[in-house]
């Protein structure tokens, strides 16, 4: 079993919902929907288009996948997440918007947020004492010889190619697109998600994902409201 930490919003948010929609999968449950055709693109063509962050579950990524390490329990680490989100504020994003990142569509923020950055950074940094040392079959995984030297070097400390100065917050809607198709399916995301795209995206809570098996769904083991947002859920 791989576990991460992932933001996503809560079940009943708006644009969790239609994100689930989107991909044809929520990681709060272990059904798939059926998929759906989307302005222009046919069910089959949105299958195929968002396969790869289906999987997954709309998220962002804030602790890449990784095993435990020898000693640690899961127990100890959903306590330890829940703790760590407890101590935190919510970080507000506005604006975001919809971005083509090497070749695959993510909602993103519209500018730099130190703070979303330091949260990310302060994920990777407090957990990985829970990270067991990634195998040789996984970085070869990470197709080494394609990352900057500094991605690299993210790699073999952190697990992760892309964590401080290489973080980018996003939240995944697609596999890679051709370029040739790239404006059809911006144009079907504008569609898709409408004046959502226009509204803040709140970050008020952390989840730990589990991964069961190799190839697997992943799906949601625990949620944790960050501390203002715990404190209005329980006002």
């Amino acid at each position: 079993m791989r576990y991460a930490i992932y933001f996503t919003p809560g079940k009943d948010d708006p644009l969790g919902r239609v994100a689930a929609r989107w991909l044809g999968r929520s990681p709060f449950g272990r059904d798939e929907a059926r998929p759906v055709g989307v302005d222009g693109f046919s069910p089959a063509e949105m299958a195929f288009h968002t396969a790869p962050p289906r999987r997954y579950g709309f998220h962002a990524t804030l602790k890449a996948p990784f095993r435990l390490a020898e000693g640690c329990s899961e127990g100890e680490l959903v306590s330890t997440l829940d703790r760590f989100a407890s101590r935190r504020e919510p970080v507000v994003v506005e604006p975001i918007a919809v971005a083509r990142l090497d070749g695959f569509f993510a909602i993103v923020p519209g500018m730099p947020s130190e703070a979303l950055d330091r949260l990310a950074a302060d994920v990777v940094t407090e957990f990985e004492p829970f990270r067991a040392p990634l195998t040789p079959a996984e970085i070869e995984r990470r197709n080494p010889e394609n990352l900057s030297p500094a991605q690299l070097k993210n790699l073999h400390k952190w697990g992760y190619p892309y964590v401080y100065d290489e973080f980018r917050f996003h939240m995944t809607l697609t596999g890679r697109v051709p370029a040739a198709e790239a404006p059809r399916m911006e144009k079907a995301i504008d569609s898709f998600f409408g004046p959502l795209l226009l509204e803040p995206l709140e970050v008020s809570s952390l989840a730990l994902f589990a991964e069961p098996e190799a190839g697997a769904p992943f799906h949601i083991k625990s949620f944790h409201e960050m501390g203002r947002a715990r404190e209005r859920k329980t006002a």
